[in-house]
């Protein structure tokens, strides 16, 4: 194989960061315990993974890009970061009119991070509006993550 066969174009290169960074995320939220360093990193590759998809993608990996920049935040307790990126995501569902699965978590990404500021009626507002939402997810499968989901906020 040739150094020209490792060679990506610009919108596969973005892509690939894009997804990579995504994972890289993931794999931190899951960690029982993570290092300041880690925390450091997550924050980082959520934006830097919502960048390349800025880049590339269509209004659904915006979406998902801000969702889980939103999720970042309120993991590591900083609501009102969390709060404004769940309300980008939800912004960009509804400008684009995608329903579904990522309307639900727009909904609540914003819950979770009302959650970590302590605001009740507003954590409450947005858990009634991700179950209404529910409702129309088509996929059983996915009705019972979302199901999962929310009862972890």
């Amino acid at each position: 194989m040739s150094e020209k066969d490792n060679l990506y174009t610009l919108e596969e290169f973005h892509k690939k960061c894009a997804v990579r960074l995504f994972n890289q995320v993931w794999d931190l939220l899951e960690k029982e315990s993570r290092t300041t360093m880690e925390d450091d990193t997550m924050i980082h590759a959520a934006h830097a993974s919502r960048y390349h998809w800025g880049i590339i993608g269509k209004e659904e990996n915006l979406a998902r890009g801000e969702w889980q920049i939103s999720r970042v935040y309120s993991v590591l307790k900083k609501s009102e970061r969390a709060i404004y990126h769940g309300q980008r995501c939800l912004d960009i569902c509804l400008e684009n009119q995608i329903g579904d699965w990522d309307l639900v978590f727009a909904y609540e990404a914003i819950a979770r991070a009302y959650k970590v500021k302590n605001d009740i009626e507003n954590t409450k507002k947005y858990l009634k509006l991700a179950n209404e939402a529910g409702e129309n997810i088509k996929d059983p499968k996915d009705r019972e993550v979302l199901i999962k989901d929310l009862k972890t906020v």
